[in-house]
């Protein structure tokens, strides 16, 4: 038997804490509401990132599938039943590995919710109403403006930080939100001590991807299905769609054209992008032909995900494990985070 000093001992535990400490990622989260199929904004957007900074080996990330965000809007409960499945296959199909990351639906950690109401009671009502997303998203269902929707900030802010998340992954028109978070972290300490980091947002340089029939407006599944490309549509939709895409918005410019290339330049093979830079170089472009590469390109680069996505539906108790495992992981991780925040707030 080997024998140890108390010498060899402490260097043994410092050496232990000294590796953890350096070895510690930072914690990422980053969540999309179940509100119908992935496009090809929404990809380049956000799911290509969250994949890379997985991928990367140099985070702890949490993802999830925000349902309880999706009950602001006008969605039936069947739909959102399905909508939260299907939301959780096409995330798999695209990369988010359960091996690697903790991937899961927001309803099955409780801990969300909880954790917003304490911030509710710290969080100023004046802060809530500069938010400009809940004068847009009141716009669009101006008859179900509910009170969810002019507090969801608030339950983002819960999702962000009972997970300690030191970044978050957006682009540049979520910052107002994360100032928020970073608010309430701020408000939440200052009245019951440090606890909280002051998350910080991780800016994507994510391409702005546009609607093919209205390319001065984001794609956006609310102006209809053939404003979009959806990451499931079938290789002839796909074609079919891109036919009617505007390119020329008639007074001198060409948006259209600028968010075809853009596509192409991210879903088509780099040969192919190139012949058709120079030849919008020469004038000599055929609208036509751009849209059919387009349409091949995005159709070879989503092929892989569409079998996976297919598979996983075709076995929904299969997804369900999954996810229900990813929210044990989870628990794990924002039962230590409530633990401490009701003895802070004096609940324990």
């Amino acid at each position: 038997m080997v024998g140890f000093d108390k010498g060899g001992i402490l260097k043994i535990y410092f050496l232990s804490f000294i590796s953890h400490f350096f070895m510690a990622k930072d914690i990422i989260f980053s969540a999309l509401q179940p509100t119908g199929d992935l496009h090809v904004g929404n990809y380049l957007g956000a799911v290509k990132n969250m994949v890379e900074l997985q991928n990367s080996g140099k985070y702890d990330c949490f993802f999830a599938v925000a349902d309880y965000h999706s009950l602001t809007g006008d969605m039936d409960a069947k739909d959102r039943r399905e909508q939260i499945i299907q939301m959780s296959a096409e995330l798999l199909a695209l990369g988010i590995d359960p091996e690697k990351s903790t991937f899961f639906i927001q309803s099955e950690v409780p801990e969300h919710t909880e954790l917003a109401w304490i911030f509710n009671c710290v969080t100023p009502m004046a802060e809530l109403a500069r938010m400009t997303q809940f004068k847009d998203k009141s716009g669009k269902q101006v008859k179900n403006i509910n009170a969810g929707l002019f507090d969801y900030p608030v339950l983002q802010a819960a999702d962000i930080l009972l997970y300690r998340a030191e970044f978050v992954p957006i682009g540049k028109d979520q910052v107002q939100h994360i100032e928020l978070t970073r608010d309430i972290a701020r408000w939440f300490n200052k009245k019951y001590g440090n606890f909280f980091v002051e998350t910080k947002a991780k800016l994507t340089e994510a391409p702005k991807v546009m609607s093919l029939l209205e390319p001065t407006k984001k794609m956006s599944k609310s102006y209809g299905d053939n404003h979009v490309i959806n990451l499931a549509d079938s290789p002839g939709i796909i074609e079919k769609k891109l036919k009617k895409a505007v390119t020329d918005s008639g007074k001198g410019s060409a948006p259209g054209a600028e968010n075809l290339m853009l596509l192409l330049k991210n879903f088509a093979d780099k040969e192919t992008y190139k012949e058709f830079m120079e030849a919008g170089k020469k004038g000599q472009v055929r609208y036509g032909d751009l849209k059919k590469a387009v349409a091949d390109g995005i159709a070879m680069y989503f092929e892989d995900f569409r079998e996976k996505r297919e598979h996983l539906l075709i076995h929904p108790e299969k997804i369900r494990e999954i996810m229900g495992a990813g929210a044990v992981k989870a628990r794990k991780t924002a039962g230590e985070t409530m633990e401490k925040v009701r003895k802070m707030v004096g609940v324990r």
